[in-house]
């Protein structure tokens, strides 16, 4: 693609008042008025065919994944044929995304090419989780005497960067959460003791449960024996989000749905080291997609990806389609934290309806956070009559969220609703007190 420069047309353009002064003074020397504008256009041709000898090719690297708070870092390397001419042209890069990450203005770089290579390297600052879509790369050159600008494309519809959630601090979350479990000074043994699960038979000794008593087996060696369980690995835990208008609502500074991204991970790490198989739904209106379970190490990173895509909505959401679909798609009895939001016990109702029935094949935690607007406005010190009718509004609102998780509670659902800083401790006690008890 060839286009004009400014210098040229400005050329072009004083060649016009030129050539009608030398046809007003020398009329019988009119050739002399095509002299100037022809010059510019030869140079002009000149420059375009010194242009097309110009062969430039391009590489480009970029991530595919990428923590929030980084920059992903996009690679570009040119390279001209030996054929080209030897002028060291002015290269600048611009990369055109799409989608709700793109930015308005799409990020630029220039540089000067010394040699016949030049590396470019362009970085993008996400300022949201989810997927930065890269739609085309535009290359532009000006010819040795800056009259043509040279304007290369390509296309890279398709090729896109998964904004993450950052898991650095997962990592140091877990890692301090195993570091607990484990007394210094002893050796470790890992999933014994408590569960649902036969292991052997120990001699029985004070403080243990009398239940675990195997009497017969005691009558034939004329000792007290008791059976040693160990904890039962390969349970399904999905991780169920809501991605309805209500968890798009920012909560110190972040929206609802982060918060719980964040948590999740946590304990979708825990889970998988725990030797667990995690899983992950997405659904507001409609079912949108299903991660099914996967129980090693790696799948991890599928998780994280997982939860990168799931998106800002705002709909309604469909609790009893949704959860219908879900009883369907995971048929075993397996553990469901469910990550929602609600305001008061109307709108509340279709979605205890639909946790009565998932309730009673899965067990289930449903996890909600406090809206500290709504605590604020209640504590606040009235001091004219609308202050103390917010206060009191707020303070039905709170009483209704409180009446939603006694109902909630009774179904034989764990219930958290914690502020966001106190949810990955929250959630982690119920799933080892659900293992612990033998739940699943």
């Amino acid at each position: 693609m060839v286009r004009p420069t400014t210098r040229l047309a400005w050329l072009f353009a004083l060649s016009v008042p030129l050539s009608a002064l030398l046809l007003a003074g020398f009329k019988s020397h009119y050739a002399w008025a095509l002299i100037y504008p022809g010059v510019c256009l030869l140079v002009g041709l000149t420059e375009f065919m010194l242009g097309r000898l110009m062969s430039v090719e391009v590489k480009y690297e970029y991530p595919t994944v990428t923590p929030l708070g980084q920059e992903a870092i996009i690679y570009a390397h040119l390279a001209t044929a030996k054929k080209s001419p030897g002028y060291k042209p002015i290269f600048e890069l611009v990369i055109e995304l799409m989608g709700p990450l793109a930015d308005a203005d799409s990020p630029k770089v220039t540089g000067t090419m010394t040699a016949r290579a030049l590396d470019f390297t362009v970085a993008i600052s996400p300022k949201r989780r989810g997927r930065l879509d890269y739609k085309t790369l535009w290359l532009r050159w000006k010819g040795p005497f800056g009259l043509v600008h040279f304007v290369k494309k390509l296309r890279m519809e398709g090729h896109f960067t998964d904004v993450v959630q950052s898991v650095k601090g997962v990592h140091e979350a877990a890692l301090s959460f195993f570091l607990r479990e484990t007394e210094p000074g002893q050796k470790s043994l890992p999933f014994r003791g408590e569960g649902t699960e036969f292991d052997s038979l120990v001699e029985y000794y004070q403080g243990m449960d009398h239940r675990t008593i195997d009497w017969k087996r005691s009558a034939r060696h004329h000792k007290l024996l008791a059976k040693d369980f160990r904890q039962e690995r390969n349970h399904n835990v999905i991780l169920a989000f809501d991605t309805g208008r209500l968890m798009t609502e920012p909560v110190y500074g972040l929206p609802k749905l982060d918060h719980y991204v964040k948590a999740a991970l946590l304990m979708a790490w825990v889970g998988l080291q725990s030797g667990d198989r995690v899983g992950a739904v997405d659904f507001s209106l409609t079912f949108k997609a299903f991660l099914k379970p996967g129980g090693n190490a790696s799948f991890f990173s599928r998780i994280q990806r997982f939860t990168a895509g799931l998106s800002y909505g705002q709909d309604e959401t469909n609790f009893a389609a949704s959860l219908a679909e879900l009883r369907t798609r995971v048929p075993q009895r397996s553990l469901i934290i469910f990550f929602t939001e609600f305001i008061d016990v109307i709108t509340a109702e279709f979605m205890i309806e639909a946790l009565a029935a998932l309730a009673k094949k899965h067990a289930v935690i449903f996890v909600c956070t406090p809206d500290p607007l709504l605590e604020n406005l209640r504590d606040k010190k009235p001091t004219s009559g609308l202050d103390l009718a917010g206060s009191v509004i707020a303070d039905s609102f709170i009483r209704d969220r409180a009446i939603v998780l006694q109902r909630v509670t009774r179904l034989g659902v764990q219930a958290v609703s914690v502020p966001p800083k106190a949810l990955s401790t929250a959630i982690l006690n119920k799933y080892l007190t659900i293992k612990q008890r033998g739940l699943l």
